[in-house]
């Protein structure tokens, strides 16, 4: 096998540029990113541009399938974390436990008109074809919530017919997670 060719298969191909805007990347309606999308749901569809959250730009930033700018010049997987950072100090407790569940082959998306984090979708399910089953809070380890909270994050669920899913990061960024479900007795 020649050096070139080892080398192309080494790098996966680079499918969507966007372009980092605040608490987004925006990228131009492309055929790339219609097929991410009808895949995976990757992004929103908006006025023939996609919009991809934070969390789910560097998920493709890492996997290969995005280049994101700032600007006009590209930026690497760890200044695109700092960014990210200062407009969400949350960004990586929420990142680490998004990465896990969509590595798990879950397809997941903001929930903030539910006043979650995110929404979970059973595996195979996308986006508008069911609802989602769970509404996720990410947590670390060493954060600890009152019952007030938790149960405030409980109801908020169990209006919404979701059940409640605690993603708990550690300190090597694994995620445990702990479904949470009302039972009538």
């Amino acid at each position: 096998m020649t050096k070139e060719k080892k080398d192309a298969e080494a790098k996966p191909e680079i499918k969507i540029t966007g372009v980092l805007s605040r608490e987004q990347v925006i990228a131009e309606d492309s055929q790339e990113a219609r097929t991410l999308y009808d895949q995976s749901r990757f992004g929103e569809l908006k006025e023939n541009k996609f919009y991809y959250s934070l969390v789910e730009a560097l998920y493709l930033l890492e996997k290969g399938r995005m280049e994101i700018l700032d600007g006009k010049k590209s930026i690497n997987h760890n200044d695109f974390i700092k960014k990210a950072k200062k407009s969400d100090p949350r960004f990586w407790v929420r990142y680490v436990a998004y990465r896990d569940m969509r590595s798990r082959g879950y397809i997941v998306k903001t929930a903030l008109k539910f006043g979650a984090d995110f929404r979970v979708y059973e595996r195979g399910i996308k986006p508008g074809d069911d609802h989602a089953k769970w509404i996720m809070y990410p947590v670390y380890e060493s954060e600890g919530f009152s019952w007030y909270e938790f149960s405030a994050k409980n109801r908020v669920a169990h209006s919404t017919r979701k059940n409640l899913l605690i993603a708990v990061v550690d300190e090597e960024n694994d995620v445990t997670f702990y479904q949470i479900s009302w039972i009538r007795p």
